[in-house]
This record gives structure tokens, C-alpha cells and sequence, in this order.
């Protein structure tokens, strides 16, 4: 479509990094801080529409961590602290479901469950998890969409029984590399006999929906390994494939395995990463095309002939308004306002957390967040719908907040036009990225960001 921002410059921009950050929420976390009136639930959701809401139910522990891994998570559950977790998490239930009110109907149109590692937890542990969702909180995890996360060591016969039998729709497995020496660059330890193992015991379970998820830029993954361990997913036909890039990021085990380097060096080192991980993109890209897949977005690529009645909503459900977050670690969205419990990377500032939220009796206040204002909100919106492949409807746009994309955000959408990253060709009113939009999406999505989050972002303390 024409966008009409204003004249755009005759010269090229000047490059960018590929692989700036993966926004799968806005505002980031990192821009959230303590809220010093600690609002009521009751008064924040008391004007939000509850007919369509979504739930998510975060479980903090893996049995490793993996070297990319900057999730709030913790190694482990030493004496009984799983136990102590679904109490605190009970308790969270029954304070969020009392501040929704039975004044209109509260209805819940999908659920999942992530972490960390869900089934971290044992199969009677996931029963009670489940009776938290429906029993607290009203929800019916037999007649919506439930999505469920998973690992290869963890993907046991009965965990997956009770969670089929539970009403579980989808099941994401994170394998990364289905070639060993690959997983064990990530500092991952898996073998590939046990990922098979796992994957067969899902497709057992008949989980409608399979996503198995892989990383491109592993050091020493090479064109041919990548589709080695593409066509190692491809025997399974998973509905679903998401394909990361992998990032070093602060705090995490690669990021302080990696030796320090000079600029120049590390610059160099820098671009040859990028050019790899947007080699290996496109490899895997095509590949899965080829292979009767639709691309989604950057990362997420659909069988054509899967059932899209099981599924949930789309790569960026956790952007949407109405979503419950219960767990130390999610976030709730209301139209005014995002909030969480504290964030952190550091094990030790993590196992605190955890710590505390085990302790609190009451669960009734927002501690952490951000508030949102009507420009946030349109970033938010641009954002979300923008980097999806379909593209963003402006009457949509124009519906919602009574203006246009193009007059709201010139000078970004004319910076993505002159690099090429929007589809000329897309019909009128539809705003689209082009391939190569859709490839740079982890630098098109920060572009997006307000001076407000970005500052809040640079002044966080990492812990």
C-alpha cells in the first residue's frame, strides 16, 4: 500500500543490526518499575471487558538452564517448594478471581501454561495446576484453546496423559538442535535419541497441535546441519515449527563463557554473526515453504493443513489486552496498564523472588508495572500487528484510535519504506512488511519503541 508519511530522504539509510531485540511483549519488562500507589485489581479491571479474556500460569523451574536462556526461571525445587508454589499460586487465583467480580460474565477464550518448564512439575502437580485454572479461576481448559510448554527430559508418558486428558490443544517442545554437538555449543545437554523419544511419547499422547521450536546461529552450525536438524522436525510434521535466532544476553551462561574483545573485534565478530544468522533465516525459511508450511511471522511458520480450530491465538498473544498472568514470572495486561512481580536473570536474585512471592499472603494489589498511555497504546498496536505476516488493516488501526498509522508514525513508517522492509505490492489499507521487513522484524520492532520505554529500558539495573 502507499504510505502517506511525507517525502522520504533519496539516499539509503544507513544499515542497521539485524538482531537488535526479540520484542514479544511491549513495553518491555526491563521498562516496568514499582508502583508506588499499588492499585487495587478490583478498581483496574472493573472497566475491562471480560468475555474474552486470556490465562497464562507461569512455572518457574527447569531441570537445566540452557546457555541462551534469560527466562525467569531457577534450576531445581529443593523441599517442597513446588508444593509451596501451587499454595501461593492457589492463593494469587482466588484474590484475582474475587477482583473480577461477578457483576458481568467472566469468560476465559484461551490458556496456557509456560515457564521455565510446566512439566518441571509431576503429573499430580499438573492435575492441581489445572484444577487452579478451572476451579479458582472459572476457566474451562476443555473448551478453549490450551497451549502447554514442554522439554525433552520432561515430556514424560504421564505428565502428557494428564495433560491430554486435561484438554491440552497444543504442546511446545523446545529442541533447539536435533544435532547433539549443536545442543552442547548452546549449553544444552540433550542427546538426540532422547528428543525422538519425547516427540514420539507427544505424538502418542494425540496432542492436536505439535510446535517444536529450533535456534539458527549456534556457533559452528553450518547450512547443512541446520537443514539436518530442520528435516529431524519435518519427520514429525509438526503443525508448528518457530525458528529463533539465538542471542547471547546479559547474565546468561554464553554471555559469561564469551571472552572479552576488543571494539574492532568484536564488531567484526558481530557481523559475521549476523550475516550467518540471516543466512541461516532464509535457509530455513525457504525450506519450510517448500515443505507445505505458511510463514506467520519472523519466527513462526503453520503447516497449511493444520487444524486451526485447536489453536490458539497468534505469535503475539501475550500482546493483547485481557490477559491474566498468575506465577511470579507473567504478566497481566489491562488497557491502562501491564503488570508482573519483579524481573530478574541472576539465579540468586531469581530464587529471592520466587522466595517472596511463596511468602505473600496477599495478592489483591499490582506491585510492579508500567501504565499505558493512547500513544503507547498505538505503538503497541503498530507493533503487534505489524510484524505479523499478514500485515496490519489500517481501518482497524483507524477504528480503534480514530487516526491513521501514517500521520501517527511518519518518520518511522518512511524509514522502513526506504529500507525496503514494507510491501509495496500489499492491497490498498493493508500495511504488510516485505520479506525482507519480516527478516529484520528484531530490528523494525525496537524502532517502534517510545523515548519514555527506551530510557526506562537503558536506566533498568540488570539482576
Amino acid at each position: 500500500m502507499t504510505i502517506t508519511t511525507g517525502t522520504t530522504g533519496t539516499t539509503a539509510p544507513p544499515a542497521v543490526r539485524p538482531y537488535e531485540s526479540y520484542v514479544y511483549a511491549y513495553p518491555h519488562k526491563t521498562a516496568y518499575r514499582p508502583l508506588a500507589d499499588r492499585p487495587a485489581l478490583r478498581s483496574l479491571w472493573a472497566a475491562e471487558p471480560k468475555d474474552a479474556l486470556s490465562l497464562y500460569l507461569h512455572i518457574p523451574f527447569c531441570e537445566v538452564r540452557c546457555g541462551f536462556c534469560n527466562l525467569f526461571t531457577r534450576i531445581g525445587a529443593p523441599e517442597e517448594l513446588t508444593t509451596r508454589y501451587l499454595d501461593a499460586l492457589d492463593r494469587q487465583a482466588l484474590a484475582v478471581r474475587e477482583a473480577l467480580g461477578d457483576e458481568e460474565p467472566v469468560r476465559f477464550a484461551a490458556a496456557a501454561f509456560g515457564g521455565g518448564t510446566p512439566t518441571f512439575l509431576t503429573a499430580g502437580e499438573l492435575e492441581r495446576l489445572c484444577d487452579i485454572a478451572e476451579k479458582r479461576m472459572d476457566a474451562d481448559l476443555s473448551a478453549v484453546p490450551l497451549s502447554v510448554e514442554t522439554s525433552p527430559s520432561t515430556a514424560t508418558a504421564d505428565r502428557l496423559t494428564v495433560l491430554a486428558d486435561r484438554g491440552t490443544t497444543r504442546v511446545s517442545i523446545g529442541v533447539q538442535s536435533f544435532v547433539d554437538q549443536e545442543a552442547r555449543a548452546a549449553v544444552r545437554p540433550q542427546r538426540r535419541a532422547d528428543v525422538e523419544a519425547a516427540l514420539g511419547r507427544i505424538r502418542d499422547a494425540r496432542i492436536p497441535v505439535l510446535n517444536i521450536d529450533l535456534i539458527y546461529g549456534i556457533d559452528g552450525q553450518t547450512e547443512r546441519s541446520w537443514l539436518a536438524s530442520l528435516d529431524a522436525a519435518l519427520a514429525w510434521r509438526p503443525e508448528e515449527l518457530y525458528l529463533y535466532p539465538l542471542y547471547v544476553r546479559p547474565l546468561t551462561g554464553l554471555h559469561r563463557l564469551g571472552a572479552a574483545a576488543d571494539a574492532e573485534a568484536q564488531a567484526l565478530e558481530d557481523a559475521a554473526w549476523d550475516d550467518q544468522r540471516l543466512r541461516l533465516y532464509a535457509v530455513g525459511r525457504d525450506h519450510l515453504l517448500a515443505h507445505g508450511y505458511e510463514q506467520v511471522s519472523m519466527r513462526m511458520f503453520r503447516r497449511t493443513d493444520a487444524p486451526r480450530e485447536q489453536e490458539g491465538p497468534e505469535d503475539y498473544a501475550c500482546q493483547t489486552d485481557g490477559m491474566i498472568g498468575l506465577g511470579c514470572g507473567a504478566r497481566s495486561y489491562t488497557s491502562a496498564l501491564h503488570y508482573s512481580f519483579d524481573y530478574a536473570v541472576d539465579m540468586r536474585e531469581i530464587r529471592s523472588i520466587i522466595d517472596r512471592f511463596t511468602a505473600t499472603e496477599d495478592f489483591s494489589r499490582a506491585e510492579v508495572g508500567r501504565y499505558v498511555d493512547v500513544d503507547e497504546a498505538r505503538r503497541r498496536h503498530l507493533l503487534q500487528s505489524l510484524l505479523q505476516a499478514a500485515g496490519l488493516p489500517v481501518a482497524e488501526y483507524r477504528a480503534r484510535f480514530g487516526t491513521d498509522p501514517g500521520w501517527d508514525f511518519p518518520a518511522e513508517l518512511a524509514e522502513f519504506a526506504d529500507r525496503g522492509w514494507l510491501d509495496a505490492s500489499a492491497p490498498d489499507g493493508l500495511l504488510r512488511l516485505s520479506p525482507s521487513g519480516l527478516a529484520h522484524s528484531d530490528a523494525l520492532g525496537p524502532a517502534l519503541f517510545s523515548p519514555g520505554v527506551r530510557a526506562a529500558m537503558a536506566a533498568y539495573e540488570r539482576k
